[in-house]
């Protein structure tokens, strides 16, 4: 990208946001799906279940507030480090290293010598080297080249030679295909930390699409980034990430090119991050035209603070399609590997990018696999790796096909329908007990889970209470609720004894997951403002754009809910937001809902 639309990408993201509209309650409920469960339960008639069960608040009587979340830049999550810190972008400088090279090498090549050199590098055509003209002939003209080869594109090695009265960079493998099976060793500083550490900024993106994007501009595999948590797309997210062997001077300079982005607080550290070494997320939401009084504010938000909130897998955990991802990793735990086929390229109704819905409709038209990926301009999707692993592996081998997607896409699925199993047992569990411990609940007790018994239920509360996700390695409650969870895997055709899978990757050993969450750090504000489009806080960019503060007057034609608040891993904070907006979450509902602000 030219320097030109560097400069547009250094506008305030903030602004561009400000026109981009969603709606945050579609998302927050979504649709709930729901299904008629197969030939076992057929003859007991129609059974409804959702992926999020309609009800399920603490407080259900409290009077509704109905709010608005139109603009992604009204949700911010900031992640919680392991050293308990919330992550901030604050500084985007570089730290001082004699071992960097100058920005120069960023603009010394063309687009067509880069080409070439990625190509020489990867061993994409049958050069040997690449020759680079030297146009202005001086020494530090050709140091630059040399500096500007090796650090963008590790494995090659460069010499200088005269041709014809001409001056060239040469760039060839000094060791063959040996070289590239771990370039970056070549040009790294022993002395220097393995993994560049940062804060990433990003708006409406999630972060494997971020990854991707990364990795794309600086011509590496996603697999050399490493982080605690995923964050989802419509929101401002700000997490730690890690990098294998890139410098913070590479990574800064993608600040010049990418939209929507930032990345800052650069470091170098021996080692990667690892998935789930965050203590949890601060949120920062407002909720637009807030219709409630203040006195409902101050009452839903005390009990957010004091009692807490169901601890309900948000719809986020079931993707945004027709499909849910449940009914996918339901699939897999069958052994139903055809179904799963189905399920990921069928065509199905709602939304899709044009090219999704071109592949899913030459899939039903051909069942060929490499048509279908013809219609796919972006191969790395879910459909697109499938469809690759059917072009290798063929139609009688779905399950090495399957194999071709990421793992941690394909226990996603799984991870599903657990959550899934999850929320209709809790739901269960809340309507059949109510809100206090019973005999025969389970807590932890460590890492281990315990029965409460009849002589100590006064020492525990509700907060203590945890569900088992299903597995090979957990226990089940003492009381109706057991069966409740036999009784759901059964009509499903699983076996609640035996979750073991005949491929280990699937199989499911269970984990455990508190019941009602409270969250901490709970503050909150209603505001007065009159322009629905203006910022109603500063994020992380707008303090380092030196933007002030907002100032609020006080009255106007609208009011706002602004709440801040943290959650551990794992929680969803739509599910603390559907229990301060006291939201009905049946199907007409949500119909409604989605009418009315979708507008």
């Amino acid at each position: 990208m030219d320097s030109g639309s560097g400069q547009r990408s250094e506008m305030s993201l903030r602004d561009r946001s400000a026109g981009r509209h969603g709606n945050f309650l579609h998302r927050l409920s979504g649709f709930f799906l729901s299904y008629q469960r197969g030939s076992a339960s057929a003859a007991a008639g129609r059974v409804q279940r959702l992926p999020l069960p309609s009800g399920g608040r603490i407080n259900p009587s409290g009077r509704r507030s109905r709010g608005e979340e139109g603009r992604y830049s009204d949700f911010v999550v900031h992640e919680i480090g392991r050293d308990g810190r919330i992550s901030h972008l604050s500084d985007l400088s570089v730290p001082v290293d004699e071992e960097d090279p100058s920005e120069d090498v960023f603009t010394v090549l063309t687009a067509e010598e880069k080409q070439r050199l990625e190509e020489l590098q990867l061993f994409k055509n049958k050069e040997t080297s690449v020759a680079i003209e030297v146009i202005e002939d001086t020494k530090e003209k050709r140091t630059i080249i040399h500096q500007a080869i090796k650090s963008l594109f590790p494995g090659l090695e460069t010499k200088t030679e005269d041709r014809e009265g001409k001056k060239y960079i040469v760039a060839y493998h000094a060791a063959g295909k040996k070289a590239l099976a771990n370039p970056r060793k070549h040009s790294w500083p022993k002395s220097r930390g393995s993994y560049c550490h940062f804060v990433l900024y990003k708006e409406n993106k999630d972060t494997m699409d971020a990854i991707n994007l990364l990795s794309k501009y600086l011509r590496v595999k996603p697999n050399i980034f490493s982080y605690m948590g995923t964050k989802d797309k419509r929101a401002i997210t700000v997490q730690e990430i890690a990098v294998l062997k890139i410098t913070a001077q590479r990574l800064a300079h993608l600040n010049k090119c990418l939209m929507n982005f930032k990345l800052g607080n650069f470091s170098y550290q021996k080692n990667p991050l690892k998935l789930g070494e965050l203590q949890g997320n601060h949120f920062t939401v407002v909720l637009r035209n807030i219709t409630g009084t203040d006195n409902q504010v101050e009452q839903a938000m005390n009990s957010l603070k004091e009692i807490g909130f169901i601890n309900y897998y948000g719809m986020q955990r079931f993707g945004t399609t027709a499909v849910p991802t449940y009914q996918v990793g339901r699939a897999i735990l069958q052994n139903s590997w055809a179904e799963v086929m189905d399920l990921i390229l069928k065509p199905r109704s709602g939304a899709e990018k044009g090219y999704l819905v071109k592949c899913r409709e030459e899939w039903a038209k051909t069942k060929d696999p490499a048509a279908a990926l013809r219609k796919l301009p972006v191969k790395r999707c879910v459909e697109g790796q499938l469809l690759r692993g059917l072009s290798k592996y063929g139609m009688k081998n779905i399950v090495s096909a399957f194999g071709i997607i990421p793992r941690n896409n394909r226990l996603m699925y799984i991870h599903s329908y657990q959550s899934y199993v999850w929320n209709n047992m809790v739901s269960k569990r809340i309507d059949e007990y109510g809100l206090k411990p019973v005999p025969g609940d389970l807590v932890l007790k460590g890492a281990t889970a315990t029965f409460i018994e009849e002589d100590d239920v006064n020492n525990y509360s509700i907060h203590d209470v945890v569900m088992p996700l299903p597995g090979f390695d957990v226990i089940y409650p003492k009381h109706k609720i057991s069966e409740a969870y036999r009784e759901m895997l059964t009509a499903d055709s699983l076996d609640i004894d035996n979750m073991r899978h005949k491929i280990r990757d699937y199989s499911l050993s269970g984990a455990y997951r508190k019941i009602i969450i409270r969250p901490q750090n709970v503050s909150w504000e209603v505001v007065a403002y009159d322009d629905p489009k203006i910022p109603l806080f500063n994020t992380d960019v707008d303090n380092l754009e030196g933007r002030p503060p907002p100032v609020f007057a006080s009255e106007g034609k609208y009011r706002a809910l602004k709440m801040d608040f943290s959650l551990p891993p794992s929680t969803y904070a739509t599910m603390a937001i559907r229990e301060v907006l006291k939201m009905d979450t049946s199907i007409k509902n949500q119909t409604q809902l989605n009418t009315t602000w979708l507008r």
